[in-house]
């Protein structure tokens, strides 16, 4: 079984002992016995502050979903302050950091770009690299595994709180990892150390570690639509439903102009590696097109290690779109111009319809960057 760096914390006791301590961490945090991996730093080292992710420290915020104000955490007494909020989060509190002498970090990240954990660590290295203040990483397993780069680079013109650094969709390092290379790129100068893994290897997914999944927001709830989500997240840039509101986000696509039967034939003659698709029928209870009769497509994996879900998810939205021209719309940004499609792909391919690329066009250029980048990156593995 893979050990997080949570677990490992009892080899690390001289990097604790005698600090003030605040954490960043969330519903994920948890040891393997799936106790809260705050508490178990509480026991042995107090904690001052506590800080919480989108979704809050506990995950009940929905998706884009403000957290204010300051909470206390019923089980320690500690303040715990929101990260997250408007377009950009939050920065920590500096009357809360500079009681601290380090910050430590523990989140369950899914690997993905516009997953918005990882613009909170940056935040947190960003912050603390000004403060004079020691960031230290609970490693834990990149879930989609270490191996496997998909999507185009972020085109840093479109940077915002889902695209925070110029990474591809699906970028293949732990935090720990990511947290060093943007410390060392960016020249920031903060006192990082990470406490690795102990027994993760690079071409592993989560479901080979022999921990338990648990849900780091309330819309990735099995490890199944995590490996879909870096695909199919791509449809909250459109007016199709991604699947919030039922028992199976990022696993089923739809809306009521689409036909299921037609669409899942055609897709599985394209020959996807790794998934099929099947008619699906469901109605949203939240999200677009709630209350509404929706027809479309669920994915089902074969085989996980195949499974190319960048790809995926844009072969489907290509084909939507085709299909059914006059039906399909982009999503508008709220209060901003543009498309929201272009900060979830970091690019500027879709925002003007007579301008759209082929498919397979973005696809070679898209994998011509992701192979740039998996040799940029190897320079911050910290696992074979």
């Amino acid at each position: 079984m893979v050990q997080c760096g949570i677990d490992r914390i009892d080899e690390f006791d001289a990097l604790f002992r005698g600090k003030k301590l605040g954490m960043v961490t969330s519903v994920s945090g948890v040891t393997q016995q799936l106790a809260p991996s705050y508490l178990a730093v509480h026991r042995r080292w107090p904690l001052t502050a506590l800080f919480g992710p989108e979704h809050g420290m506990y995950g009940k915020a929905d998706a884009g979903e403000a957290v204010d104000g300051v909470q206390t955490d019923a089980q320690t007494g500690v303040p715990v302050y929101s990260l997250y909020g408007g377009d950009e989060g939050r920065h920590m509190p500096l009357e809360v950091l500079e009681q601290l002498d380090a910050v430590l970090y523990d989140i369950q990240d899914l690997g993905v770009r516009f997953y918005t954990f990882i613009a909170t660590l940056i935040g947190v290295l960003e912050d603390c690299a000004a403060a004079g203040k020691e960031v230290i990483v609970l490693d834990r397993p990149a879930p989609l595994g270490g191996v496997t780069v998909e999507g185009g680079l972020l085109d840093m013109d479109y940077s915002s709180f889902v695209g925070p650094y110029p990474l591809c969709i699906r970028y293949g390092l732990t935090a720990g990892e990511l947290a060093g290379m943007v410390n060392a790129e960016r020249k920031l100068g903060c006192r990082l150390t990470v406490i690795p893994c102990a027994g993760w290897q690079r071409a592993q997914l989560f479901s080979e570690t022999g921990n338990l999944w648990m849900a780091p927001s309330l819309a990735m709830p099995r490890f199944e639509t995590a490996l879909l989500y870096p695909g199919t997240c791509l449809f909250e840039g459109t007016n199709l439903s991604e699947g919030r509101g039922t028992a199976c986000p990022f696993e089923l696509v739809g809306a009521p102009f689409l036909d299921g039967v037609r669409l899942a034939r055609e897709m599985n003659d394209k020959n996807l590696p790794g998934v099929v698709f099947t008619a699906a029928y469901f109605t949203p209870s939240a999200s677009k097109w709630k209350g509404e009769a929706c027809e479309g497509v669920q994915l089902h994996i074969r085989d996980a290690h195949a499974l190319r879900p960048v790809r995926t998810g844009l072969e489907l939205l290509y084909a939507i779109r085709e299909r059914w021209p006059e039906q399909f719309a982009w999503q508008e940004r709220t209060g901003k111009p543009g498309r929201f499609i272009s900060l979830l792909t970091g690019c500027g391919a879709f925002e003007r319809d007579v301008a759209i690329p082929p498919l397979e066009q973005l696809l070679r250029q898209w994998e011509a960057e992701s192979e740039a980048f998996a040799r940029r990156k190897a320079a911050y593995h910290l696992y074979e």
